[in-house]
């Protein structure tokens, strides 16, 4: 069963939403700071009837989700980066857009 938004805290694991996109910033590179990849990154405002939050969006994602698109992310995890919650599907969740 899906979380709302307003459910969702800093720390959960295995976090199942379903939300629209309504926001989309601009793809940027950013450079691992372990190794010396660089990868595509873009932040996505999800919102569903309970609030909003924000979606990292990493390499190929980048190009999957677009406003008005209808996502479903399995096994997330949620972190707070600057005091934001954020919103990833991680190495071990997956995003589908509906």
């Amino acid at each position: 069963m899906p979380l709302k938004i307003n459910e969702l805290r800093d720390g959960m694991r295995k976090v199942d939403v379903e939300a629209d996109v309504v926001e989309k910033s601009d793809v940027r590179e950013v450079r691992s700071r372990y190794t010396n990849d660089t990868y595509r990154v873009a932040d996505a405002t999800i919102e569903d009837e309970t609030g909003k939050i924000t979606l990292t969006l990493w390499n190929e994602q980048t190009e999957q989700v677009n406003v008005g698109d209808r996502i479903k992310i399995e096994n997330g995890y949620i972190k707070s980066f600057r005091d934001v919650l954020q919103l990833n599907s991680g190495k071990y969740g997956t995003l589908t857009v509906l």
